[in-house]
């Protein structure tokens, strides 16, 4: 009927319909789903007679030995009517449950349904009637209400029902321990989920496999693979074989962490104890190997998984040519997308899958997309990854109409979508400042029950922090909680640094003791933006605290993390602790950078200028401020300190005159001619060091051959090169020899410079003519007359 468009038939039955007819018809049908598929369809209406009626339906297939559809469309039927009205399907399945079926399986059934459609109270409700009524619920039902209250983080409940569950029964099973530590372990309650791990022996169970790789999975995701590592070996130790998973899980969180090394070595670990890889191994070590760029090592395992008979799927052939397009060589790409097509056996969708990938990897979209629409005209299957691949390529060329389209498709054609494409789509609206359209998409996939992860909700996070919406995060970060999405390192990190960053600094304090609390371990970026908040507020004492708590959990504070709170002692005028700062630094390995003096000096600059209200000023606190000035670049500021500096009659000195000299020939052209003119009309006296800082710039900007010119004839008037000036002139030299094409055109720059290094040549020059004319040094004189030696001043021997 509905095939043939006469679906308006089934109204009349839709609106009065005989409960015994309609389980006979579903019956009929065969297949679990589409029976309940056919009851979907035809009950539209929700009165209190159509409830009653599905109620009596839902008796009759419990009694029929199919409990499992008639959970299905009782949890159907209370999703419709809600929560307010769920009372009445209790109250129609108890009141007649003895004509059909036992107390056990309709109050079953419905705790069953409530948790189905994740009504925890009404479930809760449930079981204490159970007990009411003598029963014991199953082990299985009470999983799943594990499951929820973990989920919602109703700890309190969780620890009750436990409790309940000691003295009532059922017995706790290994399952049931299994549920629970896995619910505290992705709320990031790691030692909660340890200690029962621990508990387990008490009450007969024994951790097994599963057990094992909750808590190693756990410990991989926070980036303890160390930990994880000792577990493996605990587990070995207690009998219990690792699994695939066991092995896959740590190499894959040791490639993430770049240690593929290790990994390398696990992989060949676990073939030794008979745990041979499968593929998801095999890629796990393949993608580490791709990201540290080793495309030779990857090409080896991907030839090793062949030749053991180990079948690559799409993710194998995705690494691989993302790989070879990205760090190797294109051609390596094609020839692995062509030994797809030739190799074979290989499902349509893979070769799809991997086509698709290849041509977004290389920027080739639109055919991309011609390819995915041409496979989909032709019925050929196409998995999520090529869908996936297309949304992630429009979304990171700013495509976010485009890559919606292609994810309307997606649906449309029956693919759900995974947690890599809402997570595209949410950055790509987070991007874009669309916050509310993004908000709309999450709560329309949690509608659908299509996966949200953690990756989304950051990325969501990040973008109402970027736009100032410091409220609309806050609220978001609340949702996460109810939606039972734990916050991973990463997330903490944003809401930190967002929060910070807003002024909030006590609240992103807040944060990182959660994070702590929660298992997590901190990493340089939360330390450095919480150091920034505290620094900027003055607040130096925690900000040199988190600094000692940095160290203590092995974390080395790096250049950003010592500048900046160098950087706030400078601000406050402590400049010996700011030195102290520089010091350890200095101490503990790290190397300053040009921040780090920049800073010093603006601190020294500062102190100095409250220094000299006070205290009067001579040529030596000049030339430190002049310093300052110059090395930060406010040459303005430095020309007014040069004439504040004449006014007060200070008398400058070559020091100066360099610091100054420095300045021109680093500043633009017009700026550095005034500024010469000034120190020429101040007499300016240059030295040695005038002659090597020119000499030195002459050859930092491409004029070596001039650089040597002057250096000849500076050795002609008999200037006394010092160790520095033969460097310059060394590598002047070098230079030419090194590089037969450098450029010797004339430019204004080298002209300028040109005319700086006449000035200061001449200078030398006239000032040893005049030394050599009044020079009165002695020499010893052989006395012709006496056959002695006397002493006879130069400059009054003449040449006979």
């Amino acid at each position: 009927m509905v095939k043939n468009e006469k679906g308006y038939l089934l109204e009349a039955f839709s609106r009065d319909f005989c409960p015994s007819f309609l389980v006979k018809i579903m019956k009929l049908l065969g297949d679990k789903e589409v029976a309940f598929a056919f009851f979907k369809y035809v009950v539209q209406d929700y009165s209190e007679n159509t409830v009653k009626s599905c109620c009596i339906s839902a008796h009759f297939l419990a009694a029929g030995d199919l409990r499992l559809l008639a959970q299905d469309m009782l949890s159907w039927i209370i999703r419709r009517i809600g929560k307010c009205r769920s009372d009445e399907v209790v109250e129609f399945m108890w009141r007649e449950q003895y004509k059909y079926e036992c107390d056990f399986s309709v109050l079953d059934s419905l705790m069953r349904a409530f948790l189905t459609a994740e009504m925890v109270s009404s479930a809760l409700e449930i079981m204490c009637k159970m007990r009411e009524n003598g029963l014991r619920p199953s082990s299985s039902a009470i999983s799943i209400l594990f499951k929820l209250l973990l989920r919602i983080g109703d700890y309190g409940s969780v620890w009750k029902l436990f409790r309940d569950m000691l003295h009532k029964g059922p017995r706790p099973t290994n399952n049931l321990f299994n549920v629970m530590i896995l619910g505290y372990c992705r709320k990031g309650r790691l030692q909660t989920g340890e200690s029962l791990f621990h508990l387990m022996t008490k009450f007969g169970c024994e951790p097994d496999v599963f057990t094992y790789n909750i808590l190693i999975n756990a410990y991989c995701i926070r980036g303890w693979t160390s930990y994880a590592l000792n577990w493996v070996h605990m587990m070995v130790e207690h009998g219990c074989i690792p699994s695939i998973s066991t092995f896959s899980t740590v190499i894959n969180a040791l490639c993430k962490e770049g240690n593929v090394v290790e990994a390398r070595k696990l992989f060949d670990g676990m073939q030794e104890v008979g745990v041979f890889p499968s593929t998801v191994t095999y890629n796990a070590l393949m993608d580490g190997y791709v990201k540290a760029r080793e495309i030779f090592q990857a090409n080896m395992l991907y030839e090793e998984m062949k030749k053991k008979g180990v079948a690559p799927d799409a993710i194998t052939f995705n690494i691989l040519v993302a790989g070879h397009y990205k760090y190797g060589r294109e051609e390596d790409g094609d020839r692995l997308l062509w030994d797809l097509t030739v190799a074979g056996p290989f499902p349509d969708y893979l070769f799809s899958d991997v086509s698709i990938a290849g041509l977004c990897l290389t920027g080739r979209l639109n055919e991309a997309v011609a390819l995915l629409d041409n496979l989909l005209e032709k019925g050929i299957p196409v998995s999520v990854i090529a869908f996936n691949c297309i949304i992630a390529a429009y979304s990171k060329e700013g495509l976010e109409e485009k890559a919606f389209e292609v994810y309307n498709i997606m649906v449309q054609f029956g693919q759900t979508p995974s947690a890599s494409t809402c997570a595209s789509l949410l950055m790509d609206l987070s991007m874009t400042g669309r916050l509310q359209e993004a908000r709309d998409l999450m709560a329309k996939m949690i509608a659908m029950s299509f996966p949200i992860n953690i990756t989304a909700c950051t990325v969501l996070l990040d973008g109402y922090f970027k736009k100032g919406d410091v409220m609309g995060a806050r609220t978001l970060w609340e949702e996460m909680e109810i939606m039972g999405i734990a916050p991973d390192a990463v997330a903490f990190s944003a809401l930190i640094h967002g929060l910070v960053k807003a002024g909030s600094v006590e609240d992103g304090y807040d944060a990182f003791f959660q994070m702590i609390r929660n298992g997590l371990v901190p990493n340089n970026f939360v330390y450095n933006s919480l150091i920034t908040g505290f620094c900027k507020n003055g607040n130096m004492n925690e900000a040199q605290k988190l600094e000692r708590d940095m160290r203590e959990r092995g974390l080395l504070p790096d250049v950003f993390t010592i500048n900046t709170i160098i950087n706030g002692f400078c601000k406050q005028g402590r400049m010996k602790l700011a030195i102290d700062s520089f010091v350890e630094m200095q101490r503990s390995g790290l190397q300053p950078d040009i921040v780090t003096y920049n800073t010093l000096i603006n601190g020294f600059c500062k102190a100095f200028d409250n220094v000299c209200q006070w205290m009067g000023t001579d040529i030596t606190t000049y030339n430190i401020r002049l310093h300052g000035f110059c090395s930060t670049r406010r040459i303005n500021r430095a020309v007014m300190m040069l004439d504040e500096l004449v006014s007060a009659g200070v008398v400058p000195n070559t020091v100066t005159y360099n610091t100054m000299m420095t300045s021109a020939c680093n500043d633009i052209l017009d700026r550095a001619m005034i500024l010469a003119a000034k120190l020429l009309k101040m007499a300016f006296i240059p030295n040695t060091v005038t002659a090597n800082l020119l000499l030195s710039h002459l050859w930092k900007q491409g004029l070596p051959q001039r650089a040597l010119i002057w250096g000849q004839k500076l050795s002609e008037i008999g200037f006394e090169f010092d160790e520095i000036t033969y460097k310059i002139l060394d590598k002047a030299s070098h230079y030419i020899q090194e590089n037969t094409d450098y450029c010797t055109e004339t430019t204004e720059k080298s002209l300028f410079l040109d005319f700086l290094m006449y000035i200061t040549y001449d200078y030398i020059r006239r000032s040893r003519v005049y030394s050599d004319n009044n020079d009165s040094s002695f020499e010893l004189v052989e006395d012709r007359p006496c056959g002695s030696f006397k002493l006879v001043n130069k400059a009054t021997v003449y040449p006979i």
